[in-house]
């Protein structure tokens, strides 16, 4: 995340930072209805199950309270892992957790987080609300946590304020058999076997909260680090380096040129903010110019990816580097009266048409696109879950992740969109979003969002080289745009089934309600 709060990303540490690309021209608007064609003969390649990738930062109640509450809890648990989140996780089939941070990794060394924890060293976590880390989840909690999600791990290092050999020790802690003095120490601590560590971050926002770095310094600080992270024989991790923000991609040209060679992924951080860095907008209790602006900025996405990996083909023309979007979401004003610093906020049906367009996005792009980690999983920025003691909700953006998780791993079928044109004062975008996967279970699944929070839309998808009998779904709704879960109301916006889409010779017909997501899988 980022800035001197911490763990964000794209959007920087400093107002002069937080760049947007200029709006482009919007074509003229088109009436009528709109058209989906999905090239089932053209199959792109794989929608990265990592694409649905979670971030844990030590911020807020994001770890203590929301993953964490410890083995005397009387809040159901397991080892200390509450247990109401760790089932709503595994449900979704979460792929990845990147942990500890966002700006909290470049302040993390990892062995205040190892032994007894009654021994631990007690810090301030300076950048999230300057309250007490006692480091009670460390690198064993968050490596076994991840074992019991069943999803692996991204650890991002600290480059900003630790020595290679930090780092370097911390990977042979982690990874190593047993023989060494550390995989000894790793025993006696709990763990014999070692973790598997499929990725790592040679630190975070080098530009920003993890040193403030120009791209030639941290791209050279990159060779270094990376050369010191070694993994067992026969292991193979993924190197992943500290991309850019929003649209510096000079940050992205540099850092390929002159680390390309070291590194197997490079990251890029893009949050979408309403308004500005010191007046994000609210959360819930929007109008429609708020909404429009909303989506309107969260479809830029499409232009900064397209744009960083053409910087990266420059160099890297085989695709062999790949791109993480490892922060993105929402970021609105906190919610009146919760902690400062801690960045809660609600979460309401647009932040679930916020994912659906970034998921739609991400599979455009996936010859270069391998990972993403929405910020963040749990009670911070666009979270899946909010917790309140003993209580949990799932927000509306766990259900369009929902609604998503067959993508994982599923070919990328192409789609052609036509659509026209929702507009509220200078915000414009198509009102009809789609994109569609064959996927590992041999079902054709398309998502279809329409951002539109007044009219109905009648979408014709053309199904070419596909071949399918019967059609099922699930919609995503609700009467307001701001509609959202509470602890005394968690079923407000919950997907219901979608009955209404025809299938005749090819051709699905669907009308989208306004504001909906619906995913429709073809058998």
């Amino acid at each position: 995340m980022r800035l001197a709060l911490s763990a964000i990303a794209l959007i920087v540490a400093t107002p002069a930072l937080a760049r947007q690309a200029p709006d482009p021209a919007p074509p003229a608007n088109t009436d009528g209805a709109a058209s989906v064609i999905v090239h089932a003969d053209r199959p792109a390649p794989r929608f990265d199950k990592r694409i649905f990738g979670q971030f844990a930062e030590h911020l807020g109640t994001g770890i203590y309270g929301g993953i964490w509450v410890g083995t005397n809890s009387r809040i159901p648990n397991i080892r200390g892992y509450r247990r109401d989140v760790l089932d709503a996780l595994k449900a979704i089939r979460v792929p990845v957790i990147r942990w500890p941070g966002g700006c909290f990794a470049d302040e993390y060394h990892w062995r205040e987080g190892i032994g007894p924890r009654g021994q631990r060293k007690i810090k301030i976590n300076t950048h999230w609300g300057g309250v007490t880390e006692d480091n009670a989840v460390g690198t064993h909690e968050f490596m076994d946590y991840s074992e019991l999600v069943g999803a692996e791990a991204y650890v991002s290092g600290n480059v900003g304020s630790a020595p290679p050999f930090e780092m370097a020790e911390w990977v042979e802690y982690m990874t190593s058999p047993s023989g060494s003095s550390l995989a000894r120490e790793r025993a006696a601590n709990g763990r014999r076997e070692p973790w598997k560590l499929p990725m790592f971050g040679i630190g975070n926002e080098l530009w920003g909260c993890g040193g403030n770095m120009r791209p030639e310094y941290a791209a050279d600080l990159t060779r270094r680090y990376a050369t010191f992270v070694k993994m067992p024989e026969g292991q193979r991790v993924m190197k992943i380096a500290s991309g850019a923000n929003v649209d510096d991609y000079n940050w992205t040209k540099v850092m390929m040129r002159d680390a390309g060679a070291q590194i197997d992924g490079i990251g890029v951080h893009y949050y979408t903010i309403p308004y500005e860095w010191n007046r994000k907008g609210r959360a819930t209790g929007f109008d429609e110019d708020q909404w429009a602006r909303t989506l309107a900025k969260t479809v830029r996405m499409d232009e900064y990816i397209t744009r960083h990996a053409r910087e990266m083909d420059e160099y890297d023309r085989d695709k062999r580097v790949a791109l993480f979007v490892d922060e993105w979401g929402t970021w609105y004003d906190q919610e009146p009266g919760s902690h400062p610093g801690f960045l809660y906020q609600q979460n309401s049906l647009r932040d679930a048409l916020v994912a659906s367009l970034n998921f739609d996005i991400f599979a455009r792009h996936t010859d270069r696109l391998r990972g993403a980690n929405i910020a963040q999983m749990v009670n911070v920025l666009q979270a899946l879950m909010l917790t309140d003691g003993a209580r949990m909700v799932r927000t509306p953006t766990y259900y369009a992740f929902d609604l998503y998780k067959d993508f994982a791993d599923g070919v990328v079928l192409p789609v052609d969109v036509r659509s026209r044109w929702y507009n509220k004062k200078e915000w414009t975008l198509k009102a009809v979003s789609a994109s569609a996967v064959r996927g590992t279970d041999g079902v054709v699944h398309v998502g279809l969002t329409n951002v539109d929070p007044n009219q109905p839309q009648t979408v014709t998808v053309r199904l070419d080289g596909v071949t399918g009998g019967a059609v099922t779904g699930r919609i995503l709704t609700a009467a307001a745009m701001d509609a959202h879960n509470t602890f005394d109301a968690p079923d407000t916006v919950v997907p219901r089934a979608f009955t209404e889409a025809a299938l005749s010779n090819g051709t699905l017909t669907v009308t989208l309600p306004a504001k909906s997501l619906i995913m429709l899988d073809i058998r």
